[in-house]
């Protein structure tokens, strides 16, 4: 994903009650429970007022201050597939351009993944992020192993058609591949309630 930048790590001002020198496994932990909440609801008011705050600190701070706890965790899991969710959002609402050549280059090459990806026929600029918002905004809901079966569609196109361009990059295009092999795998491990 050319000209993506990893996003800064979150400063001490993250949640209020967050000491300077938190433990990373702490953080990781705190990354997998908003994870949890933002994919799977609340329980308790306790959960709900979290939520309500992580979504605040979104709105002000930007999703990369939160996405950033879950950038090391593994792709099995709620919290790496949402960071894979928000790398290919950020990186589609940064080039949306690049994002629709890749994808026209790749979708002859992947026509089932078209299928599923949905994206209009031709897509431009606005098409995929179209696509990428209403793939994301499914997060939240029963339907999480469909959103992530669509990013994977989408990732896999591009990431082919990256390969397939002559200005492309087939290194960064395979990463993309392995990105929509992680994002299909999760998407398993959802529908047999094996995501955590």
């Amino acid at each position: 994903m050319s000209g993506y930048r990893r996003p800064a790590m979150p400063g001490p001002q993250l949640f209020e009650a967050q000491a300077e020198d938190a433990d990373p496994a702490e953080l990781a932990a705190a990354g997998h429970r908003i994870a949890h909440l933002l994919v799977r609801g609340p329980h308790d008011e306790t959960d709900a007022g979290l939520v309500a705050r992580v979504l605040h600190l979104a709105d002000e701070e930007g999703l990369g201050v939160i996405a950033d706890l879950w950038s090391h965790a593994a792709p099995d899991t709620v919290a790496g597939a949402l960071w894979r969710l928000y790398l290919l959002r950020t990186w589609v609402h940064g080039e949306p351009s690049q994002a629709a050549r890749e994808f026209a280059a790749g979708k002859a090459f992947a026509p089932v993944h078209e299928v599923l990806a949905g994206v209009v026929d031709p897509p431009g600029p606005d098409e995929v992020l179209t696509l990428v918002d209403t793939v994301v905004s499914g997060i939240v809901g029963d339907d999480f192993d469909v959103t992530l079966d669509r990013a994977a569609a989408f990732a896999h196109i591009v990431g082919v058609g990256r390969a397939q361009l002559d200005s492309g990059d087939p290194d960064s295009g395979a990463r993309l591949v392995d990105m929509a092999t992680h994002l299909r795998r999760a998407a398993s491990l959802e529908r047999a309630e094996t995501l955590h």
